[in-house]
C-alpha cells in the first residue's frame, strides 16, 4: 500500500481540529502507520521545507511552523497521496471545495490547517524525515471490508 505524510500545523493543533482531520481519513478507510505530536526547531522545519527556500515566504512559513506543536502522521492505502490531496484541499483556503479541510477550516493561504505530500516520492522523503526509526506496520481487520 502507498504512503504519504499528512501534518496538522500549529493552526490547526490550536483550533482543536486533530480529531476531525485523523476522522476524515479513518472515514475514508486508510490506515494510521504512525503519529506524533510534537514540536518542531528552526533546522528541522528548513530542512522539511527546503524544496521552498528560494520562495519569499520561506522564511514566515518556517517561523509559523515552528510557533507551536504539530501533528506528524503517516497514512497508508491505496492512491493515499492523491486522494489526501483531495480530502485536504487547495493550498489556498479560497480555491478550496466545501467538504474539503481547507474549504472547511480554513481561510487564509498562511494559517491553512494541514500539510499533505504532493508525490508519492515526496511522500518517502518526508516520512523518512519525520519518521526515521520507521513506522508501525499493521493491517486492520476492516481491510477486507474496503478493498476487493
Amino acid at each position: 500500500m502507498e504512503q504519504t505524510f499528512i501534518m496538522i500545523k500549529p493552526d490547526g493543533v490550536q483550533r482543536g481540529l486533530i480529531g476531525e482531520i485523523i476522522g476524515r481519513f479513518e472515514k475514508k478507510g486508510f490506515t494510521l502507520k504512525g503519529l506524533k505530536f510534537t514540536t518542531v526547531d528552526r533546522s528541522f522545519a528548513e530542512k522539511h521545507y527546503a524544496d521552498l527556500s528560494a520562495k519569499p515566504f520561506f522564511p514566515g512559513l518556517v517561523d509559523y511552523i515552528i510557533s507551536g506543536p504539530v501533528v506528524a502522521m503517516v497514512w497508508a492505502g491505496s492512491k493515499v497521496v492523491t486522494t489526501g490531496r483531495k480530502i485536504i484541499g487547495a493550498t489556498n483556503p479560497a480555491e478550496s471545495a466545501p467538504g474539503t479541510i481547507r474549504g472547511d477550516y480554513a481561510i487564509d493561504i498562511g494559517r491553512n490547517v494541514i500539510h499533505g505530500s504532493d508525490s508519492v516520492e515526496n511522500a518517502k522523503k518526508e516520512i523518512a524525515l519525520w519518521f526515521p526509526d520507521g513506522v508501525t506496520e499493521w493491517q486492520s481487520s476492516l481491510h477486507s471490508w474496503i478493498y476487493e
